[in-house]
């Protein structure tokens, strides 16, 4: 990431523009700097009194946390949902924008799973497992049976 130009400068453009009765565009040229930011410089001197530049970058909070968080671990108890569903209800419920990778990104930190069940997968045994087990076997004709049964 870029640094910012010096306080040093930004207070010289800003007094030639200010003091010295130059234009924004006569300061950019004079001290090779681009028009936008010589006319920034003095927006900024003039509106806050000071050239030192903002803060650049930092920490942004997750949006996904505190009551929103809570809100969802308890929804995706339940089970059954999509992530976009998810990001939907959010927007619906909660007034809260968010994208789906936020949503992805929440459910993969928290570990929580929004595929189906394996066992509900399928209705027939996987290629893999072994084949179940045998029919039980049928009573023969010569066995006794109990009265009543044919």
């Amino acid at each position: 990431m870029a640094r910012p130009y010096s306080e040093d400068l930004r207070e010289r453009v800003v007094m030639a523009v200010v003091q010295g009765g130059l234009s924004g565009n006569q300061a950019a040229a004079r001290f090779e700097i681009a028009v936008s930011t010589a006319n920034a410089w003095v927006k900024r001197f003039r509106l806050t009194g000071s050239v030192a530049p903002g803060q650049i970058g930092g920490h942004k909070p997750a949006t996904l946390s505190g009551a929103h968080r809570d809100w969802l671990l308890a929804r995706c108890q339940g089970g059954d949902f999509t992530l976009r569903g998810l990001v939907a209800e959010l927007a619906a419920e909660r007034d809260l924008k968010v994208d789906y990778v936020s949503v992805w990104r929440f459910v993969h930190a928290e570990g929580l799973t929004h595929k189906k069940d394996r066992p509900g997968q399928r209705a027939r045994p996987s290629r893999h497992s072994p084949p179940p087990g045998a029919v039980a076997a049928l009573p023969r004709a010569d066995r006794p049976q109990a009265p009543g049964v044919r």
